[in-house]
């Protein structure tokens, strides 16, 4: 699989389906049935801007659908203005508001619509002697200044905070660009994203959760949601099926989802929703897990060497689990395809933002009950929005 991350096709427009390739992952056996073109895998590193890395892949597969164009565009120079105008929040919300490196989809699309976008080489954001982002130091800095002028004694601002905050950016990340080069020509950063055919009005959220009316928008209340992001709320069948139609028209998905369950495993390249509870197992497979100590099946369950049955999810699960907090906005991704198993269940392929992290080149798959189960929200171009849900949402 390794060898399929970096292909470029000799035509983007066409939606390629690697029908019959069958693979294994873990113990299972998939058969693709989508797989949508995409730039190379990228790594965050040490830094917790998944939400920029996921979000500029799915741009960057948006740009290729769009214009047969391979282009790497700079997460950094959205990480800095997204971490300015958080600032700007922070202090106005008197230090009432998240703050922090963690975002959402919708600051892609907020981000570019105010300052643009531009290729990595004009704007990398490693101006600090690393080779590989780390943003640690830069982080604990800047959240020492927003403290500092939310409880200073002075009982108003100075004129200089802003500026103060932004020279520690300049410092690690580089100052900001006003023009650059590209393919021969200059262009602004506004006029780049103008170029790529990027409209960022044209993309939406959507999720699925009953502490809010199906069929309307509301403000999803995660502690990233800084910038109170909306996202238009369907049910879970609707969502799951949302999903499929998307990929099946060529369209990839921007996904936020939670990757702290044990079901998840990079290293094996999978995601999974073990059911630990043989009661509620029936037949056979209920014979057989019950047969085994607790101990063992637990081993057996996430080692990830044998198909295992999945627990159920239902709208009620997923909600439980969301406010239970054990569903947070953990994780960022990049869904660009699916499978399935010899049964028909969906596996999605995700591109994950963690570089080649195992031996599917930092790609994993996860099952339809993990997407049901663990997602937050997905984004996806408004023309991939099935006529269903599209009705609903005038």
């Amino acid at each position: 699989m390794r060898a399929l991350i970096c292909i470029v096709l000799l035509s983007f427009s066409l939606t390629v389906f690697s029908q019959n390739e069958t693979f294994k992952v873990g113990g299972y056996e998939l058969e693709t049935i989508v797989d949508l073109p995409a730039t190379p895998i990228k790594n965050q590193s040490r830094s917790g801007t998944c939400w920029s890395f996921s979000g500029l892949s799915f741009l960057e597969s948006e740009i290729l659908r769009l214009s047969d164009r391979e282009v790497d565009l700079a997460e950094m120079w959205l990480v800095r203005h997204d971490y300015y105008e958080r600032a700007i929040d922070y202090v106005r919300f008197q230090g009432n508001l998240s703050f922090g490196p963690g975002a959402e989809s919708n600051d892609v699309m907020d981000m570019i619509k105010l300052y643009g976008i531009v290729p990595e080489k004009a704007y990398p954001g490693l101006n600090y002697g690393e080779k590989t982002h780390s943003h640690y130091e830069m982080d604990n800095v800047l959240d020492a200044i927003v403290k500092a002028v939310v409880e200073n004694k002075n009982r108003k601002l100075s004129t200089a905070w802003k500026k103060a905050f932004s020279n520690v950016q300049d410092a690690y990340l580089g100052k900001v660009i006003n023009s650059f080069q590209w393919q021969g020509k200059t262009y602004t950063p506004k006029e780049f994203a103008k170029e790529l055919q990027i409209e960022p009005d044209k993309y939406v959220e959507i999720s699925s959760f009953t502490h809010h009316p199906f069929y309307s928008e509301f403000i999803m209340e995660v502690p990233d949601n800084w910038a109170f992001g909306k996202v238009f709320n369907v049910k879970l069948d609707e969502f799951f099926q949302q999903a499929i139609y998307a990929l099946d028209k060529g369209y990839t998905i921007l996904w936020g989802s939670d990757v702290s369950e044990e079901g998840f495993s990079n290293r094996n390249a999978i995601a999974l929703v073990p059911e630990t509870a043989p009661e509620e197992l029936a037949g056979s497979e209920k014979e057989k897990w019950e047969a085994m100590t607790e101990k063992e099946r637990r081993e057996r369950m996430f080692d990830f060497s044998e198909p295992v049955p999945e627990k159920e999810i239902t709208q009620e699960v997923r909600q439980k689990a969301f406010d239970d907090y054990r569903t947070q906005d953990d994780h960022g991704m990049h869904i660009i395809g699916y499978a399935k198993d010899k049964s028909g269940k969906v596996f999605f392929k995700v591109k994950n933002t963690w570089g080649e992290s195992n031996d599917k080149g930092g790609f994993f798959w996860a099952s339809e009950n993990y997407f049901k189960y663990k997602t937050l929200s997905i984004m996806i171009h408004q023309d991939a929005v099935m006529p269903e849900i599209k009705e609903k949402m005038k």
